[in-house]
């Protein structure tokens, strides 16, 4: 549902239309003569990036090269004692 506003109106109460619509979050159709010309919309956040996600801290590991995994390897296991 969008609020519908001519454009005499937009141009005199600009900024109270837009505080209201960042209020409610409705969107506003600016008219001229009754035919739609402009759609002012609230910003909604942006998206993180993903390129770069990974230079954050929670990121990083001390030797990202050591295994996730501290067990034995089934490989150091004497015998076949893998299940399946």
């Amino acid at each position: 549902m969008n609020k519908i506003v001519s454009a005499t109106e937009f141009k005199a109460k600009c900024l109270r239309i837009i505080d209201e619509m960042q209020k409610d979050g409705i969107a506003v159709t600016i008219t001229r003569r009754g035919k739609p010309v402009a759609e002012l919309k609230p910003q909604r956040e942006a998206r993180k990036d993903v390129f770069g996600m990974l230079r954050h801290p929670e990121y990083r590991f001390e030797d990202p090269f050591s295994p996730a995994f501290d067990g034995p390897w089934d490989a150091e296991l004497d015998g076949d004692t893998r299940q399946g």
